[in-house]
């Protein structure tokens, strides 16, 4: 008995002016099919599913949907097709609850206290516990993700297309997320599903197709290849390896001590004695559930948060807790936020006006700006340099922010805060959504920023990510810091115990570790 595919896409292409984003494009998936779509970051993958989703339109193609030739004219028209989609940059509204997020998706016009309930419900089933009261605005990237997710899942989807939908979710959701993935393959849902973690393409795919520069370059069963060769697929070439030597830490170049913060947000976390040293020359990682107080942490060290006394945070030498974002800046501390649409960049703007956006900081050291006058020759410049030193895949300095694909905005914002020089680097989730290739150009790059002497803080739901590029790593749990131990010193499965917030009998086995060690003050 032949089984009529889900969809089947035919020669599907895609043209913009600086750009061929998808050229000649086939791609069959199956009823109860788990399909992945892997490539580079600027492959054409988010291109393609915002084709299949009626977000965007192909220039040439045929789309079949159950064997019916179908113009899938916007996403309301897909959704009654029976297909859904998460999507890598959140579609949500942040002045609004999730349940009022959620209820501005559906077809069924429930009311936001009519779909409390119901969210509650499939939240919990799914294990991304959400609250449908909460405001949009007060969550971090991590907990943004579940509402995409728990949206989606509430369409009863036929076809569900998932983009980077485990960028920022912790490993025991993702195993969670897994389990109500298959089963909703096993009662006969396709899934598409874009990731650049490849244990995890191996773990749940049936199917692979590969993508490169807009076209198929290739397909492969997953659970036949390895990790490697599925990289070399997607990016045509060895795989870049990190290196990181040992070296001698100098000076404090931050310092936070017994931070105690409170919130306005009744869902945001209160800081609790939170102290914490960064050195010049290493790499102090902190990881933690996301939703446990790396927004007030990230916030009262860049400045959006000011703290009540200056003595709160100390800044290469001088108390700085009361002082702003751009005076932090100009001591030498630069910062990558989280979110990178809207925070990190703005979208309407070109990449040459986002890199100004921070590149004035130190005044004039970067010369954008001479006696308060703006410098487009030089601004121009730095922003092609971050682009051609990053491999950003772009129409040039010009684009707007909102045109890049999501992993290659990072790079950019990434590139841009370690083109600046600086004393102290902040960064939280540096890879978000970032190909294999790429995520290990950033962290070689930020290793040798820290063979440079600059102290670099990273905050990173990625464990793996941690312990390939720290000297030492730190666990943020229910508002509380743990000490940071030397990464030799401690193991995966420790950070996973100082997650859940027991941080006792491991602060026990640390110490333990450290006897006859130089001493390295958390």
């Amino acid at each position: 008995m032949n089984v009529e595919p889900r969809l089947k896409l035919k020669g599907i292409s895609k043209i913009y002016p600086s750009v061929v984003a998808n050229d000649g494009v086939d791609l069959t998936v199956m009823p109860g099919e788990i399909h992945a779509v892997l490539g580079e970051n600027g492959a054409g993958k988010s291109t393609l599913m915002k084709i299949i989703y009626g977000v965007t339109h192909p220039d040439a193609g045929e789309i079949l949907w159950e064997g019916d030739p179908v113009r899938i004219a916007s996403p309301s028209a897909a959704r009654k097709l029976g297909i859904g989609m998460v999507f890598q940059h959140f579609a949500l509204f942040d002045t609004l609850t999730v349940a009022e997020n959620i209820a501005l998706a559906l077809d069924d016009k429930a009311s936001p206290a009519q779909l409390a309930p119901r969210i509650r419900k499939v939240s919990e089933e799914y294990g991304l516990p959400l609250d449908p009261e909460r405001l949009v605005h007060s969550m971090s990237v991590g907990e943004r993700q579940r509402v995409e997710i728990v949206r989606c899942l509430l369409q009863s989807p036929r076809l569900l297309i998932m983009d980077e939908p485990t960028s920022v979710l912790t490993p025991d959701a993702v195993l969670k997320l897994f389990e109500s993935l298959r089963r909703l393959a096993a009662e006969g849902c396709s899934i598409l599903y874009i990731s650049h973690k490849l244990d995890e393409i191996q773990a749940l795919c049936d199917k692979a197709t590969v993508l490169r520069g807009g076209r198929v370059s290739g397909t492969a069963v997953p659970r036949e290849e390895t990790a490697h060769s599925l990289a070399e697929l997607m990016i045509g070439r060895d795989l870049p390896v990190c290196r990181l030597a040992p070296r001698e830490p100098g000076e404090v170049r931050m310092a936070v001590d017994k931070l105690n913060l409170a919130t306005i947000d009744p869902f945001g976390t209160v800081l609790k004695d939170v102290s914490l040293q960064l050195r010049a020359g290493e790499i102090v990682g902190i990881a933690g559930v996301s939703g446990n107080g790396q927004q007030e942490l990230l916030k009262a060290i860049s400045g959006e948060l000011p703290l009540s006394t200056p003595q709160a945070l100390q800044l290469l030498g001088q108390a700085a807790g009361t002082l702003n974002p751009a005076q932090r800046r100009e001591l030498g501390m630069c910062f990558v936020p989280e979110e990178r649409l809207g925070r990190g960049a703005v979208p309407e703007l070109s990449l040459a006006d986002n890199a100004l956006l921070t590149g004035y900081m130190p005044a004039g050291a970067t010369g954008m700006v001479k006696r308060g006058l703006i410098q487009r020759g030089p601004i121009r410049d730095f922003a092609r340099g971050v682009i051609a030193r990053f491999n950003v895949k772009c129409g040039g300095e010009k684009s707007a922010a909102s045109s890049l694909s999501g992993g290659n905005l990072q790079k950019f914002i990434v590139g841009r805060e370690i083109a600046l020089a600086p004393k102290v680097l902040v960064l939280a989730q540096p890879t978000w959504g970032v190909d294999i290739g790429a995520a290990m150009l950033i962290r070689q790059a930020i290793i040798d920023m820290r063979d440079q002497g600059v102290a670099v803080l990273v905050l990173s739901e990625e464990i793996e990510e941690l312990f390939m590029m720290c000297d030492r790593i730190a666990v943020l749990a229910k508002g509380r810091l743990s000490r940071a131990v030397r990464v030799a010193d401690t193991s995966v499965n420790q950070i996973g115990v100082w997650m859940s917030g027991d941080f006792e009998h491991a602060a026990g086995a640390a110490a333990n570790h450290h006897q006859g060690a130089e001493h390295v003050p958390a």
